[in-house]
This record gives C-alpha cells, sequence and structure tokens, in this order.
C-alpha cells in the first residue's frame, strides 16, 4: 500500500506546480499561531509531518528555530522544498516516509500535521499513526483534518471527515486536549475547505 500511495504522491509532485494544487498556503497562519501559543525555544525540536513543499518550514526558519524535521511519503515534494531554501535547506532533516511506517528513536517537543491524518481512512492506519505520534512526542501535536463541513475527497483520494469530538477521542490516551477551532482554507482556484484544527498537549508533559 505504501509503494501505491508513494507512487500516487510523486506523480502529483512531478506533475503539478504550487498553484494547481488544493492545499497550498503562501504563509500557514493557523499552523504558526498554534507552534507560537507553545512558548517554545528556538532549539525546540518540531516535525512536520507531510510537510511536503509546504512553506512553514521556511517561516520557522525565518523566525530562528534551529531543530526542524520534514517527513514526507514523496521525495519529489521535499525536493522542491529543498530547492525553494537553497542553502537554508541545510539545516533542515528531510526524511521520505510514509507516517504509518515511520521508526525512529528520535522524539519531538512539536509534531504538526496539516492534512495527512484526514487520508488515513483505515483503522490500523489510524492507530499505527497515533501509536508513533504517542511514541514520538514529548510536549505538544498539531493537527488539521477536513472538519465535518469540509470536503469527502482531495486529489483524488478519500478522506476522513474530523469533529473535534473524534479527534480528541483518537489522541485521549496520551494527550490532553488544549484548543480546537475550524476555519476555511481559501485554494489557489477560490474554493473553500473547511479544516479543523485541534492542538494537545502530553499529559505527563511538564509544561
Amino acid at each position: 500500500m505504501t509503494n501505491d500511495k508513494q507512487t500516487h504522491w510523486q506523480t502529483i509532485y512531478k506533475t503539478k506546480q504550487s498553484h494547481e494544487v488544493s492545499w497550498t498556503q503562501e504563509k500557514p497562519q493557523t499552523s504558526l499561531d498554534f507552534i507560537h501559543s507553545f512558548n517554545l525555544s528556538k532549539t525546540a525540536s518540531i516535525i512536520d509531518i507531510g510537510g511536503g513543499d509546504s512553506k512553514l518550514v521556511d517561516h520557522l526558519l525565518d523566525e530562528g528555530f534551529e531543530n526542524i524535521t520534514v517527513l514526507d511519503i514523496s521525495a519529489e515534494a521535499l525536493s522542491k522544498a529543498q530547492q525553494r531554501l537553497n542553502e537554508k535547506a541545510k539545516k533542515i532533516k528531510w526524511i521520505v516516509g510514509d507516517v504509518t511506517d515511520f521508526h525512529t528513536t528520535e522524539t519531538y517537543d512539536v509534531w504538526h500535521d496539516r492534512a495527512v491524518f484526514h487520508f488515513l481512512t483505515q483503522q490500523s492506519e489510524i492507530e499505527k499513526y497515533v501509536e508513533t505520534a504517542n511514541r514520538c512526542v514529548k510536549k505538544f501535536l498539531v493537527v488539521g483534518t477536513f472538519s465535518t463541513e469540509g470536503p469527502n475527497k482531495c486529489s483524488g483520494l478519500d478522506v476522513k471527515q474530523y469533529n473535534e469530538e473524534q479527534m480528541c477521542s483518537a489522541f485521549t490516551e496520551k494527550f490532553k486536549k488544549i484548543n480546537c477551532i475550524t476555519e476555511d482554507h481559501t485554494t489557489p482556484f477560490g474554493t473553500k475547505q473547511n479544516f479543523l484544527f485541534c492542538s494537545f498537549r502530553r499529559k505527563n508533559s511538564a509544561q
């Protein structure tokens, strides 16, 4: 299954420019607002799940964050980000991989995911994702998905929509909700997609 997903996303990033895909944001303000709310040091470890060629990493670098990892299933997506960042790309740890098969001994102060979790439609995939987050996240978790008012497909793939209760239930074993919001994302084509974003604090975290 991973190979099928990888092929799908490789094809998307090879054949489409940023203005031709719905998820593009010039400035991911909501993601930045959540990260800022945690009052992190600039040395805090942050991982962007499914970061692809998102510009979140650009803004985090500009703000002085020093310990950033980007994980994406598509090497092509990461390559685009690396080319855009040029020399700055050397400051980032880039990982090509499927989050449901992500094995690492590293842990992170912040796990950020905008629009990966909702592509996991099988319970087994969801459980693997949650297990990995439970293992890897030291402090904070931010997850953004399509809300129940959002699309039921994206990039030709089915998605799982979430409301606040469902989102919190998925992560309740290790995390406590801090805040949830819904917002409309305006795509490069001028259409609206309703998102749910939730932030969580690890239950045993001192902060």
